[in-house]
């Protein structure tokens, strides 16, 4: 396939590191604020410069960080247990060439991202690198990047699912009408519903129709390039060792027990079920409630205090990505937010859209503003009352513009290298590897959810 060749090349040639990515995307989003926003003075140039940096230490984001940095972390300690290995083995052994291997994935992981954004986000990258370990072990030749690009497809999913950000924001009871302030948009807040039921947004039939016919498309176009693309090297470190023959004696003897890490998982695991019980029962799964439960099962599954602390110093590194790349991408959603970038990228579409269009410029919106702001939850919060008050003018339903903002909002994380952190760390992959294939994945996206807020 030429056209993917060339894609391949063009980015190994000029698609930098993740960091420098950020980087520039950090640089060039101060030199658009200040041409664009402001009196272009030496003083607004200092506050940008403070916009940027309140947003690299915002605390809620920083939080926000360590959640990602702990479902990394505890998501690759799960795999190294004995158990979990052993079982992902099993599921596994049909897997014996590259086309079963990105069916497999692809398929696996959109499944798992429309449960839940978090879950998925580990899950493709844990079945890439087991399936990359066994085509290593087994020597059956696969095209390693481009099954990487099919661990990360579910983060094109993940937000017309059932962890969706805006979708379940807006069931919320008052939360669009929170989002207006009430002096000024009075009669805008007369119009909004007390909320949007999820049947409407996520459960609607057009919405599990579309990711039907993606669940079917995206696995047919990966088949599709694998078919025209070659082996790759698979250039992964050998498997840990477990080193039988320690002498222990003391208090390393708690370390070591058989015993002891049992009656403390078995602990955190009735505080977990105590403590979400009724979460589990509504159906949602947070980040928290997620790395707790992992937690619980990583203490469990390994057999000592001792090889859970030796798989936690092995998957460790593999979070040094988000824990520095993160902030800057914060510090860039502080000046988008602070100078009114946002508001001015989604108002220079929108102003211009009509009834019939405005979903179509709501999602090209959302999708460029995703580029600098790829969090979900954050772009809806800024970007959420544009969209509502641009439907409510123009009268569009509702429910079809927040789907068209969560259509676009996830899309372009296939071109933007943020959420590929996690799978990046543990499958050893670069950036630049897997763009390539995620941008012919985004394009397919972009088409199939075009034609049906279109259609719909």
């Amino acid at each position: 396939m030429k056209a993917s060749r060339f894609i391949e090349k063009t980015f190994r040639k000029f698609i930098p590191a993740p960091f420098t990515l950020a980087v520039i995307l950090t640089l060039f989003t101060m030199i658009m604020a200040f041409l664009f926003t402001g009196d272009q003075s030496f003083s607004y140039g200092i506050d940008i410069l403070k916009y940027w940096q309140f947003g690299m230490w915002d605390p809620s984001l920083l939080v926000f960080a360590v959640q990602m940095m702990l479902i990394l972390v505890l998501g690759h300690v799960l795999v190294l247990s004995k158990p979990v290995s052993l079982l992902i083995d099993k599921l596994l052994g049909f897997v014996n060439s590259h086309i079963t291997a990105v069916i497999t994935v692809a398929v696996s992981t959109m499944l798992v991202a429309f449960f839940n954004w978090g879950l998925g986000l580990i899950f493709g990258a844990i079945m890439v690198r087991k399936i990359g370990e066994k085509a290593k072990r087994e020597n059956f030749r696969i095209n390693y990047p481009l099954l990487g690009a099919a661990g990360y497809v579910g983060l094109m999913v993940w937000h017309a699912g059932i962890s969706g950000s805006a979708p379940l924001k807006v069931a919320e009871s008052g939360h669009m009408a929170s989002l207006f302030s009430a002096d000024k948009n009075q009669a805008i807040i007369e119009k909004l519903p007390e909320f949007i039921s999820t049947n409407a947004t996520i459960f609607a039939s057009w919405n599990l129709i579309l990711f039907g016919i993606l669940l079917i498309l995206i696995p047919f176009v990966l088949v599709l390039v694998a078919k025209k693309t070659s082996a790759t090297q698979i250039d992964l470190p050998p498997a840990r060792k477990k080193n039988s023959e320690i002498i222990i004696s003391g208090a390393e003897k708690l370390d070591h027990s058989k015993w002891f890490h049992l009656i403390f998982g078995a602990i955190l695991l009735i505080a977990f079920f105590a403590s979400y019980y009724q979460e589990l029962v509504a159906g949602l799964l947070t980040p928290n409630m997620l790395n707790f439960f992992m937690l619980s099962l990583c203490i469990l599954l390994h057999r000592s205090f001792a090889d859970f602390l030796a798989a936690l110093e092995e998957a460790i590194p593999g979070a040094a990505g988000i824990l520095i790349q993160f902030p800057l991408y914060f510090g860039i959603m502080g000046i988008m937010r602070e100078t009114g970038m946002v508001g001015d990228i989604a108002n220079f579409f929108l102003v211009i859209a009509t009834q019939k269009s405005l979903p179509i410029f709501t999602f090209f919106s959302a999708a460029i503003v995703n580029i600098f702001v790829p969090s979900g939850g954050g772009q809806w919060s800024i970007q959420g009352p544009i969209v509502l008050e641009s439907a409510v003018k123009l009268r569009v339903p509702l429910n079809k513009v927040v789907m068209a903002f969560a259509y676009g909002d996830q899309i372009t994380n296939m071109l933007q290298p943020f959420w590929a952190l996690p799978l990046l760390a543990i499958t050893r992959l670069k950036a630049r590897e897997i763009l390539p294939y995620t941008l012919i994945l985004m394009l397919v996206g972009s088409l199939v959810y075009i034609a049906g807020l279109l259609l719909m």
